[in-house]
């Protein structure tokens, strides 16, 4: 599978298992949500506490398995990890990069400062994703 068919596959699908290396080499995969732009990065949206997260600090190798509802299809796309910093500010660049998230995947958000508040409270930052290699079997 070429890349850019990959990338057009996610862009159409959100779901997907975000897979990282434990510190002993074995996967960590989180279920996830993710926005593939029109650049071709994809990005999820992490907690700074979290395994996945210092996995990825440990060691950038990241795959995004991106599956459809009927579970047969799919797309890996394969990269290294871009973290930004977490969000400690409601009006920092991280937390703006969070609102264009939750916009490409949910919409409009009731009430954004409030979102903006608990993005920083949970903090919150953003995986970016510039795949270098995909492969799986789409439509």
């Amino acid at each position: 599978m070429d890349l850019s068919t990959a990338l057009d596959y996610a862009r159409a699908h959100p779901n997907a298992v975000l897979l990282t290396l434990k510190a002993d080499g074995r996967p960590q995969s989180s279920n996830v949500r993710q926005w593939t732009d029109d650049e071709g990065v994809v990005h999820v949206s992490l907690t700074d506490s979290r395994a996945k997260t210092r996995n990825l600090r440990r060691d950038p190798r990241v795959s995004v398995h991106v599956v459809a509802d009927d579970f047969w299809s799919y797309a890996v796309l394969e990269g290294e990890a871009d973290l930004s910093p977490v969000a400690t500010d409601p009006a920092d660049a991280t937390c703006d990069e969070l609102v264009a998230y939750y916009r490409e995947l949910s919409g409009e958000h009731p009430d954004w400062d409030d979102y903006r508040r608990a993005m920083v409270a949970d903090e919150r930052l953003v995986l970016r994703v510039r795949p270098t290699y995909a492969y799986g079997m789409v439509p």
